[in-house]
């Protein structure tokens, strides 16, 4: 298997873990099918490259299966041995891609011995994860190997997370017995060969029957009556789960531990008594820093600024306070709109200011 190819598979993979799309849908590649389906029985293939479901954007993994590409649907198959859809163990693709795989629960435990799969697998798993958030949120302590670069949580938007792509067009998951979802812990959408279209009612379907999104990916391993109310509960997930992507990145710079603000620290003295603070809004940037540098993240977006203090400080007090004129109590309006225009000169405005900025 070539270079190009090991490295879309990580892609695909990645994508289906996280239920995050690889790119946005472009005109003319909206019905191209499903962008990657995992089986856990090859004997499925068959139907499934029959369907709707699948097509030449799709790529499709299958145990013990040669790698080819499909004359008739254009989808590419790739083999893999192991299993990517269990709550642990280890899989691999070509002798050349490793994916080790373990549940929430036990990963405090393990050692981290290359790309590690961590999945919740069911409601203990579920409250664990809650705890180490609400740890995070009170005093800034994350769980060190839910930052380390080798991990990826899966099925994100279950967990609070904002993930607006996820779906049976972005992921699918194919069990032993036909059944499909978007995930091993997924809600059933239906049985392999079922149309695309079905697939996608039911998950409208399914997610409508809940008062909080993302409730398919991990509806058979966890009572929707505890994930719903502790998503509901706790607003700033999206904010948390984000922050855990940007101390994943910046570990592999060597920045390690710096502060968060929002999650136990403030920057600016006073401002964590700020009785509503904005900067939980999911769209607002992400602030961090060490004793030599402070850095920012957009919403949604793998770029990270470099800040000087005094801008860092800025910032904080827009995300906080919410408008350039509140932020102009504290420090000069001059200095206010300098760092509005920064970010907005880097194509990353800053949501929560757009009405007074």
């Amino acid at each position: 298997m070539n270079e190009e190819l090991i490295a879309r598979v990580g892609s695909h993979l990645r994508s289906w873990v996280t239920g995050h799309p690889m790119a946005p849908a472009t005109p003319g590649t909206q019905n191209a099918g499903t962008t990657t389906v995992v089986l856990e029985d090859p004997a499925h293939l068959p139907t499934l490259l029959a369907s709707d479901t699948v097509g030449p954007h799709t790529l499709l993994l299958a145990p013990d299966t040669p790698t080819h590409r499909d004359d008739a649907s254009g989808a590419t198959v790739v083999g893999y041995d192991g299993s990517l859809t269990g709550a642990e163990g280890d899989a691999s693709v070509d002798d050349t891609l490793f994916l080790q795989i373990q549940d929430y629960g036990v990963s405090p435990y393990m050692s981290l011995l290359g790309t590690t799969l961590v999945r919740v697998a069911g409601a203990t798993d579920f409250e664990l994860f809650l705890a180490d958030a609400d740890a995070a949120r009170a005093d800034g302590t994350f769980a060190s190997f839910a930052v380390s670069p080798a991990v990826q949580l899966a099925d994100l938007a279950a967990l609070g997370a904002n993930v607006p792509g996820d779906g049976p067009g972005t992921r699918l998951h194919v069990a032993d017995d036909g059944a499909v979802s978007v995930s091993p812990q997924g809600l059933r959408l239906g049985t392999a060969g079922d149309s695309a279209a079905t697939l996608h009612e039911r998950w409208l379907s399914l997610n409508a029957a809940s008062e909080v999104p993302g409730a398919v990916p991990l509806g058979a391993a966890v009572p929707e009556e505890l994930r719903a109310p502790a998503v509901r509960t706790r607003p700033w997930l999206a904010r948390y789960l984000a922050t855990l992507d940007l101390l994943r990145d910046l570990q592999t710079r060597g920045i390690t531990e710096p502060r968060v603000s929002g999650f136990g620290h403030r920057l600016v003295a006073g401002l964590d008594q700020a009785v509503e603070p904005l900067d939980d809004n999911p769209g607002a940037p992400l602030l961090c820093w060490t004793a030599d540098q402070a850095y920012a993240r957009p919403a949604g977006d793998t770029r990270t600024f470099q800040l000087g203090r005094r801008a860092a400080e800025i910032t904080e007090l827009l995300l906080v306070l919410g408008s350039a004129e509140a932020a102009a109590e504290h420090v000069d309006r001059a200095s206010v709109e300098r760092v509005l225009a920064f970010f907005a000169g880097k194509g990353a405005p800053l949501p929560v200011l757009e009405a007074t900025a």
